[in-house]
């Protein structure tokens, strides 16, 4: 980080290969558009080097670079407004899934459609929390809220994706 910092190329690129690939997962998961998160991605390691000198080292740079990421996806979709507008095809996303999950195809929509109807913080609170594995404590930190808002913000989305999902999931097994 120091020598990335004084402008060493070699570090600065070790840095982004240690972490292009999440960064961009966040991005993608964020906006839903895989060209998009591209930019973004693009975005958050301008920021990353530009302000390098300001990492203080009070959390680990992975969780600093993170919440970068996520302000940089947050903000540039409130600019864009697309956070209920967009619509992803069900390949471009494929190329983030680490296997086949066996949801059928219509559920997974109506899954996705509910994640998307959901409020910008819970929905980040849930995705980084049950998509991406951080702890409530990493998302505390990286949001700047608290780790018991993170963990409300999550039972939250689960309760209100269980609501919108519960005719269908009736329906299903019923069937």
């Amino acid at each position: 980080i120091a020598r990335a910092a004084k402008g060493d190329r070699t570090a600065a690129r070790e840095l982004y290969d240690a972490h292009v690939e999440r960064v961009h997962r966040i991005a993608y998961r964020i906006s839903g558009d895989a060209d998009l998160a591209d930019d973004l991605t693009q975005d958050v390691f301008v920021q990353v080097f530009r302000r390098l000198d300001q990492f203080r080292g009070e959390a680990s740079f992975g969780t600093w670079i993170h919440r970068v990421a996520l302000t940089v996806s947050l903000n540039a979709m409130r600019k864009v407004k697309r956070f209920h507008q967009r619509g992803t095809v069900l390949e471009d996303a494929l190329h983030h899934a680490h296997e086949d999950d066996g949801i059928e195809p219509d559920l997974r929509d109506r899954l996705k459609a509910a994640i998307d109807a959901l409020p910008d913080g819970i929905r980040a609170a849930l995705v980084m929390h049950t998509i991406e594995g951080y702890s409530h404590k990493e998302i505390g930190e990286m949001l700047g809220i608290a780790e018991g808002t993170s963990k409300a913000r999550v039972f939250d989305a689960r309760a209100r994706l269980k609501k919108a999902l519960g005719p269908h999931l009736k329906e299903r097994s019923n069937g």
